[in-house]
């Protein structure tokens, strides 16, 4: 049969999963009366419950004698490493952008590893239907960004079509509606290429994604460049420098059909399968027949920006919630999680009391955090810090600059301007984007972009949208303003009082409620005023003989502010904490005794 490999790539909802539910669909995948969910392809919890796709996946369908293998891939930056390696397996890719907001950062991010790799993109302007689609003009915005990523001649050349893949149907003319998706699936036969194999008839594959199986173990999906893939027959891994890792048994060959992944006899040259039986390989190794000597040339990968230190949850409340409490487990699955995503890296602090994880952003790091409490583990998590560089020649410190595009009602512009200018944020480009918007580029450093988001949606009064990707690393833009105002600590431990809480409410606002557990040292709230001050939620009312405790109003209280984990992270201090448990998120001081604390401070203020 013959084949062709594609992968999906889009700027972050622009339909890529939504897009890949109609073909299927179209392709006989599903019955006609088979109840399926939205978005088949996000499978993961997470990802249904944020609406995004994190992990790449793949399936494939069959079009006139010919299986076409689907890569969805994700389309936040954060998870961008995922992308990069799965665009080395594949020949083509469908680009997707949206009629109204048209190319994006992301888009561009994706659009520019594509062409780097010579792909010759299909272009599909999707959401058609939207009333402020603006099909030719995003068509005209597509053909710039791929003159301005020095795209060649023949990638210039690109197809496009029009779509609406919750409508289920696409076509060739923006002012034309179709019945279904079949013009997709032919142009993906006239213009994507066959899989180029490679010389000779002994077994090689570059391995692009790692996971853990509970009865397979480890398995390794990738492209078979040459050769033919069978169960029991012996192969090795190799790094692309060729030296040997380990010589195995491969137990399984998986083809993608559909949705499932079912065992094949024999996998040919070209097929994207997963291979189970190897115990060491992973990402960018190479997997091949024994008498291969030489291991395969693999992509490289964007740096990480940003990291946090994952440490044991040293609190009083401490293993009431997780199962999973020791060093040793956090590192055990700190170590599984780098292994299979080649944008996180993780090592051992200087202290060794716990694990510098870094990786492409906030978002990343927060789905890592969310997972591994979900799986039973309790943390503690740091402040998020940019990861800095020095230039060798001059000695200066570089740190990470990202361009943020903003889309914000024209009334908040000036606002969101100064805001970022604040942040070392330097305004590039502004102009109108319809509906009333106004459209914002900065180039800003990551450092001053830590925890932004939540103020920018009150600034917007939740209107706006952000978007942000890595660019470059630049010189140190400087001394950043810090949080304006200090926190109230709790003093003592136990259940918090109604009473006590509705006294330290002019305080400032509060995070918890009454009834909640407590402890020593834990953040209960923040001060109005910018210093840290330490308070008493378990201070009674004081009763007398003459006053009972019901003659008077009972207490009411102001709604707690609930903050979310990206939250409390982007909002701690260089000397807190965010407890991380299966049940609750607590932010606590790094020193919970309060001698050690200002012992801390005064060691900090003489630097």
């Amino acid at each position: 049969m013959n084949i062709r490999n594609i992968a999906i790539i889009a700027h972050v909802d622009h339909g890529k999963t939504t897009l890949v539910d109609a073909l299927l669909r179209q392709s006989g995948v599903f019955r006609d009366n088979q109840k399926i969910v939205e978005r088949a392809m996000d499978s993961n919890e997470l990802e249904r419950e944020r609406g995004i796709t994190i992990l790449s996946k793949c399936t494939s369908v069959e079009w006139q004698d010919t299986r076409i293998n689907i890569v969805d891939t994700p389309g936040h930056a954060d998870f961008g490493g995922e992308v990069e390696r799965i665009l080395g397996m594949v020949d083509g890719v469908l680009l997707l952008v949206d009629a109204s907001e048209g190319p994006m950062p992301q888009t561009k991010f994706v659009t520019a590893k594509a062409l780097k790799l010579g792909l010759r993109p299909i272009v599909v302007v999707n959401k058609i239907d939207k009333p402020d689609a603006r099909a030719e003009a995003v068509h005209d915005e597509v053909f710039d960004l791929f003159v301005a990523l020095d795209a060649n001649e023949e990638q210039l050349d690109f197809p496009i079509l029009f779509a609406s893949a919750k409508q289920g149907w696409a076509s060739g003319a923006a002012d034309a509606k179709a019945d279904d998706m079949a013009v997709i699936f032919d142009t993906v036969l006239s213009h994507v290429p066959v899989p180029s194999v490679g010389e000779g008839d002994d077994f090689r594959m570059l391995a692009t994604t790692v996971e853990s199986d509970p009865f397979l173990g480890r398995v390794l999906t990738g492209r078979i460049l040459s050769g033919t893939a069978r169960p029991n027959m012996t192969a090795k891994a190799l790094t692309s420098d060729g030296k040997q890792i380990e010589t195995t048994r491969i137990t399984k060959v998986l083809a993608f059909r559909g949705l499932e992944r079912q065992p094949v006899e024999e996998a040919q040259a070209g097929d994207i399968v997963a291979i189970a039986g190897f115990t060491k390989a992973t990402v960018a190794d190479t997997l091949a027949a024994p008498e291969v000597t030489q291991g395969l040339p693999s992509q490289p990968i964007d740096p990480p920006t940003i990291s946090m230190v994952f440490s044991v949850n040293d609190s009083p409340l401490a293993g009431r919630s997780g199962s999973k409490v020791t060093s040793r487990m956090i590192r055990d699955r700190l170590l599984a999680e780098a292994e299979g995503n080649v944008a996180v890296e993780v090592s051992e602090t200087d202290e060794g009391n716990g694990f510098v994880v870094a990786g492409r952003g906030e978002l990343q790091l927060g789905v890592l955090i969310e997972t591994m409490r979900r799986e039973g583990f309790e943390l503690s998590i740091s402040r998020p810090r940019v990861l800095t560089r020095v230039e060798e020649e001059t000695g200066a410190t570089l740190e990470p600059f990202e361009e943020v595009v903003v889309d914000v009602d024209e009334e908040f512009a000036g606002t969101v301007v100064e805001s970022m200018a604040a942040r070392k944020g330097r305004l590039e480009d502004m102009r109108p984007s319809g509906g009333g918007k106004t459209r914002l580029q900065f180039l800003a450093p990551a450092r001053g972009l830590i925890g932004y988001h939540g103020d920018f949606l009150t600034e917007t009064r939740g209107t706006g949208v952000m978007n942000r990707l890595y660019r470059e690393y630049g010189a140190h833009a400087g001394v950043l303003p810090g949080r304006r105002t200090g926190v109230l600590i709790s003093m003592v431990s136990g259940k918090s009082v109604a009473y006590a809480l509705a006294n330290l409410e002019d305080r400032g606002a509060l995070f918890i409620g009454s009834g909640v557990d407590i402890y020593d040292g834990m953040v209960i709230g923040e001060n109005a005023r910018g210093s840290d001050l330490e308070v008493n939620p378990l201070k009674g009312k004081q009763l007398t003989n003459i006053r009972a405790s019901g003659t008077d109003e009972a207490v009411r209280l102001t709604p707690p502010r609930r903050l979310s984990l990206e939250q409390s992270i982007a909002y701690i201090d260089d000397n807190e904490l965010v407890e991380v448990t299966p049940d609750h998120i607590r932010m606590r001081k790094r020193y919970l005794d309060t001698h050690l604390r200002k012992k801390a401070m005064r060691a900090a203020a003489n630097g």
